[in-house]
């Protein structure tokens, strides 16, 4: 019978530790510098910058995803949330990181106005190409 319960503790106490160890493992993301893309092409960006969380579908499943505080919006419903109209000066401001956005909490997503800022090497216009494009690639992405 002792040698029993002390099997059955050594079971507990050794699942309770995995179980613990399991739970504080989280997906670790890396930051990587940011490749340059061709400003007028929205897809390219997108997929470059944006698809590693929100998913190549746009949906909020992307490989890194998980690995984040809060899920990643889907970005095809944008419209649909906001009366069916394209909210394009929220995306825009979202993009350059003049809105802040609850669900990215500390600021998780990268602010790509100031990453777009740095590879156009400050022309604005070329930052104003990129996020354009960019946002008219996700508004043709809503669901209809």
């Amino acid at each position: 019978m002792n040698i029993l319960r002390r099997g059955c503790c050594l079971v507990f106490v050794t699942a309770v530790g995995i179980g613990s160890v399991a739970q504080n493992q989280r997906t670790e993301i890396k930051h990587a510098p940011a490749a340059a893309t061709s400003p007028a092409s929205g897809h390219d960006m997108f997929m470059s910058y944006c698809a590693s969380c929100h998913g190549k579908d746009a949906k909020g499943n992307g490989p890194a995803a998980a690995a984040l505080n809060a899920a990643p919006a889907d970005l095809t419903s944008l419209a649909k949330q906001n009366g069916g109209k394209y909210p394009d000066m929220k995306v825009t401001s979202v993009v350059r990181g003049q809105a802040k956005v609850v669900a990215h909490g500390t600021q998780e997503m990268p602010v790509w106005g100031t990453v777009f800022w740095r590879m156009s090497q400050g022309h604005e216009g070329e930052v104003q190409q990129r996020i354009a494009n960019l946002s008219n690639y996700i508004k043709s992405l809503q669901e209809k």
